[in-house]
């Protein structure tokens, strides 16, 4: 998925100037990295708020279009107004086609409603983590990463080691020796206790 911007170089810079832009609609932001200095930009306030709503456009390569020239950059930071619906600032990071990127990537979990755990022993799926850093080249950059939950029973744990990877991908808490577990089924307590309550009630027949 390719995802663009458009940008156009900021004169004025400083607080006042930022406000003053905030207030025609526009937003302040700086793209930096790769061997040109850090520029100073503005956006359209419109275009990136909206675009901030889609999971992508925060772990994809972006093409930012500065003043007619495209440039490949990622998302790096950005601010948001503490009560107001309203982008304060954002920062971008120039991405060197031949170096690693480090970045967080979403986690998509799939086939949760056939997983034993769910579909035998009504249990619940819990996600621990929804994302996960990684480190890769620009071009082998996933949009996402499926936790299958096919085979999972209630009790049991999938780990980040046997998520399914593409090439050249590495998880960073796993070069740290972290295995983490990313999600798990659980039976409800309510459950558990009616299960039990049923035995219970079977017994004197059994005996019987």
């Amino acid at each position: 998925m390719k995802i663009e911007i458009s940008a156009t170089a900021r004169t004025l810079q400083g607080t006042g100037a930022s406000r003053r832009l905030r207030r025609t609609g526009r937003i302040p932001a700086v793209v930096y990295g790769g061997e040109k200095d850090a520029a100073a930009i503005e956006l359209d306030h419109k275009e990136v708020f909206y675009k901030l709503k889609n999971e992508a456009f925060h772990a994809t390569i972006l093409s930012l279009n500065l003043d007619g020239k495209a440039e490949q950059v990622l998302l790096r930071d950005y601010q948001m107004h503490p009560f107001r619906p309203v982008v304060m600032h954002v920062d971008f990071q120039r991405v060197n086609p031949k170096e690693k990127i480090h970045i967080k990537v979403p986690l998509h979990f799939a086939n949760a409603d056939i997983a034993p755990g769910v579909k035998l022993s009504a249990g619940i799926v819990s996600h621990i983590i929804t994302e996960v850093d990684v480190a890769c080249l620009p071009k082998d950059l996933p949009e996402f990463i499926e936790v299958d939950l096919a085979n999972l029973a209630a009790g049991h744990s999938i780990h980040l080691s046997e998520l399914k990877l593409g090439k050249g991908i590495e998880l960073i808490p796993l070069t740290k020796g972290e295995d983490l577990a990313v999600a798990t089924i659980t039976i409800p307590r309510g459950a558990v206790e009616a299960a039990a309550a049923a035995e219970a009630a079977e017994a004197p027949e059994a005996k019987a």
